[in-house]
């Protein structure tokens, strides 16, 4: 059974609100790359024998090596696959026995839900815990740590699903201390978020429980073959992070220049504050446009990047729409 969560990417509600078919929305809710990899070209084919035989160790092993060279893997290292960092979520909080664990309350959710279904109580930073998830760059508010800032705990995760647009700032050195476990995912920066493949970097000493839980065959041969392709295309990720920049940049002005304050998020997306939240959300609601809301933080909106340069134009014209926003 399906439980709700409060995330981006679900229209339902505003459809049912504002009318129309899914294709005719454009969802700014998420921070997936609308254009992913490997955009302009095709998807390259897929050896036959990736869906139609079990993965072998050797499709395991190339994804890995890809892996280790993307993100500079230490040696000391392991490298785990899954299908879908949030399958790797669900599933750390059971490496140690239920406690206290650290997690900001305003940071992505699926964390905090994870920890307490084990049984895990969940603190604010800087509490006594014997565990601390930190969310690297944070997600909504594009908050950056530093490597000292890291606590010293049994059991750190630390989330990088939207770090792949700076790897400079990358926490994975971290890894080869036992404890500590570094997500990855090809959701956001890749944009293949259907492709259901996430990794846990980490010592092999703390992601061997992990390794026995998600299984042998974790993940699909189509899925392997397609991450190991991603990261070996270097000039993509090279591009596409200098795009994401231009394209962050560009939302920043149209949204200042429709009265929002612009105060956080990552080149994947942007985290905006206005009293008229509200009416934001419903004028471009009528535009058949879906942003991110917030419970905690009523004022605030979340709102990804368009893709096509026509999405863009939509997403312009509905800001300059007079009478609404405030």
């Amino acid at each position: 059974m399906r439980r709700p969560r409060e995330h981006g990417g679900s229209l339902d509600a505003a459809i049912a609100r504002h009318g129309g078919s899914r294709s005719a929305w454009i969802d700014l809710s998420t921070g997936i790359n609308p254009l992913p990899w490997p955009h302009p070209a095709p998807l390259p084919p897929l050896p036959h024998d990736a869906f139609t035989r079990l993965p072998d160790e050797s499709a395991f092993a190339r994804l890995e090596a890809a892996a280790r060279r993307f993100w500079r893997v230490p040696a000391e290292a392991a490298v785990l696959p899954s299908h879908g960092a949030s399958a790797l979520i669900a599933l750390i909080p059971s490496l140690a026995p239920p406690g206290r664990v650290a997690i900001d309350p305003d940071t992505y959710n699926e964390h905090a839900v994870a920890f307490r279904h084990w049984g895990w109580h969940v603190v604010p930073p800087g509490s006594p815990a014997e565990a601390a998830v930190i969310v690297h760059p944070d997600n909504p508010t594009g908050r950056w740590i530093r490597p000292e800032e890291i606590p010293e705990r049994p059991l750190v995760v630390i989330d990088e699903s939207f770090c792949d647009t700076m790897p400079d700032r990358s926490l994975v050195a971290l890894t080869q201390r036992p404890g500590i476990i570094v997500l990855k995912s090809f959701g956001k920066f890749w944009g293949l978020a259907g492709l259901r493949l996430g990794l846990a970097i980490g010592h092999p000493e703390t992601l061997a429980p992990l390794a026995e839980r998600t299984g042998p065959w974790a993940v699909s041969g189509a899925a392997l073959a397609i991450g190991a392709l991603a990261l070996a295309d270097r000039r993509w990720a090279e591009a596409t992070r200098a795009r994401l920049m231009r394209d962050a940049e560009r939302l920043d002005r149209l949204l200042e220049q429709a009265g929002a304050r612009v105060f956080g998020g990552t080149a994947l997306f942007r985290l905006v504050e206005t009293p008229d939240a509200d009416r934001w959300q419903a004028r471009l609601g009528r535009h058949r446009i879906h942003l991110r809301r917030f419970s905690r933080h009523p004022c605030r909106l979340r709102f990804g990047l368009p893709g096509a340069e026509a999405e863009w134009r939509r997403l312009e014209a509905a800001l300059a729409e007079p009478g609404d926003a405030g």
